[in-house]
């Protein structure tokens, strides 16, 4: 059994889950995303990131970045590591692609400003 607070809605619903067998069972919801979002939570986390990457730029030291989609939760140091090997040397806008496919996982690191452009 584990207690969670859901995060998907303003509600921020007290969750309590439990699994017997293969089935989950989840109390305290009040709305359906708050279900969803427990059995996510106890089979495949997921979290999204936003971070920036090093530039060339002397008056844009940083650019900030973020993940195209939710990566999995105990993927984030690694994808973080690839983040931080970045130096990004051309201008860019808003929605580039810094990182095409990070680690394999189907997700882009993109460009979340115009700052270079």
């Amino acid at each position: 059994m584990k207690d969670l607070i859901c995060i998907e809605c303003p509600n921020g619903c007290n969750l309590n889950i439990r699994k017997e067998g293969e089935q989950w069972f989840v109390s305290g919801y009040k709305c359906p995303k708050g279900k969803d979002f427990a059995i996510s939570e106890m089979t495949t986390p997921l979290r999204s990131i936003c971070s920036t990457v090093k530039t060339s730029f002397q008056k844009v030291p940083v650019l900030p970045v973020k993940a195209s989609s939710d990566i999995p939760k105990d993927k984030i140091f690694e994808v973080m590591n690839e983040i931080n090997k970045v130096i990004v040397s051309e201008k860019i806008g808003c929605g580039d692609i810094i990182i095409e496919n990070v680690l394999d996982l189907g997700v882009n690191i993109v460009a979340t400003s115009n700052i270079l452009v």
